[in-house]
């Protein structure tokens, strides 16, 4: 694919960009929210969009929601928006896996589950022999991390990625880790069902946008879907990164 061009948006090239599409695909995390809190005109601009007849989808690397769970966020935060319209990670994996697996019309029990406790237990040479608990759950800690070792250990075991993200944005400047501890450690890289993998995604290419902040897996997955990308600088990446990659031989980093 050749290399895409950086231009900064203006009124007119923004009429002219939205005049060229029939759908628009927003990130939310650092684009249209910061934590629990709206970014400032986005509810406005995305009920806008809907109403002048934009087709609009939410898509998300952030796996901690269902996607009822965010179309009841976005509700709340003031955005018109659908459970239909929200393709976040965790309705991706499960995509993902119904497919690998066959597990076709089944209820396999897998449910969402929030941060808590996991408590250290024994002395290091214990850790590798940790015993494997199918209901391992989503609560995240350095035991997590060691158990989740100990599966991928087999070649076998399927290792599916939500996202690349290093990171997730939070309000006031912080930010949390995102995935990429479990693939050092683990020496192993995941199927990865989120940005950029056009696996989340497949849609009429020439005529969706693909807003986002983050040049690594928002953008990349506007350029691996041939999708017209639009930065947002409320979140991750700077305009200072995007003129960088611009100049880069590398063809990966042209991309984004």
């Amino acid at each position: 694919m050749a290399a895409s061009k950086c231009t900064r948006l203006t009124g007119a090239l923004s009429r002219q960009l939205l005049d060229s599409v029939d759908s628009v695909l927003f990130d939310c995390d650092g684009v249209i929210w910061r934590g629990d809190q709206a970014i400032p005109g986005a509810p406005e601009v995305i009920n806008s969009l809907k109403k002048n007849g934009k087709r609009v989808f939410f898509v998300t690397n952030n796996s901690t929601k269902t996607r009822q769970m965010y179309a009841d966020k976005l509700g709340k935060l003031g955005f018109d928006a659908t459970a239909d319209e929200v393709f976040g990670t965790a309705y991706c994996s499960a995509v993902y896996l119904k497919n690998v697996c066959k597990l076709d019309g089944k209820d396999v029990g897998i449910h969402p589950l929030g941060v808590g406790p996991d408590p250290i237990s024994g002395v290091q040479k214990d850790w590798a022999n940790v015993p494997l608990d199918k209901e391992v759950q989503a609560h995240f800690s350095y035991m997590k991390l060691n158990r989740a070792l100990q599966y991928l250990s087999n070649p076998d075991c399927q290792f599916v990625g939500t996202n690349t993200d290093t990171r997730l944005p939070l309000e006031g400047g912080k930010a949390v880790p995102g995935k990429q501890a479990v693939e050092t450690a683990a020496q192993r890289q995941a199927q990865v069902v989120g940005k950029p993998s056009n696996f989340m995604f497949e849609c009429a290419a020439s005529q969706c946008l693909m807003v986002g902040d983050r040049l690594d897996t928002d953008i990349m997955l506007g350029s691996n879907c041939g999708l017209k990308t639009l930065l947002t600088l409320t979140g991750v990446s700077t305009v200072a990164e995007a003129e960088a990659n611009q100049k880069s031989e590398c063809p990966q980093q042209q991309k984004m």
